[in-house]
């Protein structure tokens, strides 16, 4: 967000895109996820940032112009949203009894 701030994006510009506070951090997901995020909004000719930071392995950026094709390509399939608003918190013990690290007898 500061570098989003510091590059002159105002929030409204950054909150689409930023999805860590929401579902925790998908580490290299992370990036595809928001332009997923954003692709479900955007509008034709809208310029797109899309940016991924790794921990000490650098940084990466490309940018997007949306164009008309978009609009009739936004509802063939659920939103990021909708997928995010069905999702169902576990607490860790319960993700690692899924993950087969804690077995329970």
């Amino acid at each position: 967000q500061r570098a989003g701030k510091l590059l002159g994006f105002n929030a409204q510009q950054l909150e689409t895109g930023l999805l860590a506070a929401t579902i925790g951090n998908t580490y290299a997901g992370a990036p595809l996820l928001g332009l997923s995020a954003v692709l479900d909004v955007a509008q034709p000719d809208d310029l797109i940032l899309l940016v991924s930071y790794g921990s000490g392995a650098g940084s990466d950026a490309i940018q997007l112009r949306a164009t008309n094709r978009l609009v009739e390509r936004q509802d063939c399939a659920p939103k990021t949203q909708d997928y995010i608003s069905r999702r169902k918190e576990i607490d860790y013990s319960t993700y690692v009894r899924y993950v087969g690290k804690l077995v329970m007898e």
